[in-house]
Parts: C-alpha cells; sequence; structure tokens
C-alpha cells in the first residue's frame, strides 16, 4: 500500500509540474505541491531506512524514493529562492543514470508483470529525469516536450498505477 500511495502522489506532483512547465501554473503555486509531495514522499523513505534495519529491501527502497522526495523539494524551494536551477538538473543526470541502472536491474530474475511494469517505470523515469537535466542544467529549449512526457509520465507511472494498488486492482 505504500508504494500505491507514493505513486498516487507521484503522479499528481508530476501532473502539475507538466502543467508548470506548459506555463499554466506560477512557480510559486506549483512550489507548494512539490514541498508536500517532497516532505511526504521523504517521511516514507525514512520509514522504508529505518522501520527495519535488516531489510535491505525496504532500505533500497526509501534510499530510491528519496532520490525523487530530493527533487521535489528542490523545485519547491528554487521556485521561493528563484534559482535558475541548473544545480538541480545536474542532480537530475544523476537521478537519471541511478534510474536506468535500477531499471536495467530490474530486467533480472523471474519474469514477472510486476517486474516487467517496474522495468517500463524505472526507465520511463530515467527518460524524463534526464529530459530535466537537459531542460535545466544545459538549457535546451526543450520545455514544451518535456512537459508533455511529464503529464505521460505522471499518468501512466503513477496515478494510474497508484490508484490501482490502493484500489486493490494491483498489488
Amino acid at each position: 500500500m505504500i508504494l500505491g500511495l507514493t505513486l498516487l502522489y507521484v503522479g499528481a506532483v508530476l501532473f502539475i509540474n507538466g502543467i508548470w512547465l506548459l506555463g499554466k501554473i506560477s512557480n510559486q503555486e506549483v512550489s507548494v505541491i512539490n514541498v508536500l509531495v517532497g516532505l511526504l514522499s521523504f517521511i516514507i523513505a525514512l520509514h522504508l531506512i529505518f522501520t527495519d534495519p535488516s531489510n535491505t529491501i525496504a532500505i533500497s527502497a526509501g534510499a530510491f524514493t528519496l532520490l525523487f522526495s530530493i527533487t521535489y523539494l528542490w523545485v519547491g524551494a528554487n521556485q521561493w529562492l528563484k534559482a535558475d536551477g541548473r544545480g538541480l538538473g545536474w542532480f537530475c543526470l544523476f537521478v537519471s543514470i541511478t534510474a536506468a541502472i535500477i531499471g536495467a536491474h530490474s530486467v533480472s530474475g523471474e519474469a514477472t508483470s510486476f517486474k516487467l511494469w517496474n522495468t517500463i517505470n524505472w526507465l520511463a523515469w530515467s527518460l524524463l529525469w534526464l529530459s530535466f537535466f537537459y531542460l535545466l542544467a544545459l538549457a535546451k529549449p526543450i520545455q514544451r516536450p518535456v512537459a508533455t512526457y511529464t503529464i505521460f509520465c505522471a499518468i501512466f507511472t503513477g496515478w494510474i498505477p497508484g490508484v490501482m494498488i490502493l484500489l486493490g486492482i494491483i498489488n
């Protein structure tokens, strides 16, 4: 259920960030959801990491969740600090490479529908965070396609799977 909770709000924050990248929401307003989802996912990550120190799977999930928590908190902070986002862009490259490694690693082992979904999600997030790197750190003029892909990822890697997990449709 924690995965469903996390994915639901990741879907929400990515959806709003995509709308923001399209210029439909102000910088200050988008910071609210980024800070709230950043804090929520930060708390979830700490719970996963510290609840059972012998559970290496939970610790890994918590560590990987922190990559995204920090991203959302950083986006929120940048809006209030009026920062240009280049530092965040370089962090997004780090997240992208890490997500690609996790996606590639998740292919190994027994093939299940969850593993396939998990692999696709990690690779989709890797591409999304790579696009944030190009947009923010390298200042490439790709804001509209990045916004569209952000909304796509919000719906198909966060929102829908999160709702399905929370409703018990998938587990």
